[in-house]
């Protein structure tokens, strides 16, 4: 039988390169500390040996897990699954591996993930959901960078979502819409995408077009928000008759479940419906009559997201790391995505 591949030991590396195990040790746990040729090095060592990195004792030995935290609100809404989708594929790119939780609307349970999280040693979070605000995160100490959630005290990368709700309501009065609608949760001013609601109202008022907010409780599962969207449907069909309707919906997946019930109502869609949807997740493209939307460029939240948060754990990796100078609030140009529910 052939004999098992020799585990090569610290010990191995120190008298291949004659350098103390000390300065070996020095490159895993705090490579800073030595010069870049010295590094060079080790780094032409470990490849000439063949060395095998062992994960567990590189955490223990250092407390760096490359483990990043995820929490979110849910993967109910189709932006959520796909910008999870998005975050987990820009391993290849950054190195750093995830642990997630989808939260329950509950601080309390949310901030046990968290005290979860921290005890597996992340060194840094991406925070999506609502529950506890920037202020106590940024208490953590850990880096953070947010999307899409109030963001006072930490980094974020967010979507223009003034912008955004400008094209999807701009393009419904070019629509010839008489009656315009958005439908929405009641989003506090501080959260990013009540900019949905500012930009529908001012291009409203701007055109001195007939408009309806219907700002809501949506739910929390699809049942639910099927119900409460059914109930608005109902009420603007039964309030706008025989009026061209402009819908924008603040996401795909409400958008979808509003599509749904004009198929199942008409078996069409109506000459008489226009809809918006908000993100561009798969959802949109994919559904029956694939939606019109305001495209998130998803994919470039997740990687800007990753990047700014790689830059802050790597600043604390160093010997003597620099404060922050100022919060980073990056923007995203949103991009209009036209297709066959709007002309």
């Amino acid at each position: 039988m052939e004999d098992k591949k020799k585990k090569v030991t610290f010990d191995d590396i120190a008298k291949y390169t004659n350098f103390s195990k000390t300065t070996i040790s020095r490159y895993f746990n705090n490579p800073d500390s030595l010069t870049l040729k010295n590094q060079e090095i080790i780094a032409q060592a470990l490849i000439d040996l063949d060395y095998q990195e062992n994960k567990l004792a590189k955490v223990l030995a250092n407390g760096k897990s490359e483990f990043v935290g995820i929490l979110l609100p849910n993967l109910f809404l189709h932006y959520y699954s796909e910008m999870l989708n998005q975050i987990l594929s820009t391993y290849e790119t950054f190195g750093y591996k995830f642990l997630v939780f989808t939260g329950t609307s509950s601080e309390e349970a949310e901030r046990k993930y968290l005290q979860e999280l921290l005890a597996y040693k992340i060194e840094g979070l991406i925070v999506l959901s609502h529950t506890i605000s920037s202020k106590d995160l940024a208490s953590y100490n850990i880096p953070v960078v947010t999307i899409e959630r109030e963001d006072k005290y930490v980094n974020s990368i967010n979507t223009d979502n003034y912008m955004g709700a400008v094209q999807a309501t701009s393009l419904l009065v070019k629509n010839g819409c008489d009656i315009l609608i958005h439908i929405n949760s009641d989003v506090p001013p501080a959260i990013p995408s009540y900019g949905r609601i500012k930009g529908f109202s001012d291009i409203c008022e701007q055109y001195n077009i007939k408009h309806e907010l219907f700002l809501t409780d949506l739910g929390n599962s699809y049942k639910e928000t099927q119900q409460r969207i059914s109930g608005i449907f109902s009420t603007i069909s039964e309030k706008y008759p025989n009026m061209r309707k402009g819908i924008f919906m603040s996401n795909d997946t409400h958008a979808n479940i509003f599509l749904n019930l004009l198929m199942r109502e008409y078996g069409c869609l109506p000459d008489d419906y226009r809809i918006v949807g908000f993100d561009d997740s798969p959802i949109a493209s994919e559904a029956i009559v694939p939606i019109t939307t305001i495209g998130q460029q998803i994919d470039k939240i997740a990687y800007e997201a990753m990047k700014l948060l790689v830059s802050q754990m790597n600043e604390r990796k160093k010997r003597k790391p620099a404060p922050q100078a100022e919060i980073i609030h990056k923007v995203i140009t949103p991009i209009l995505v036209r297709r066959d529910t709007t002309t």
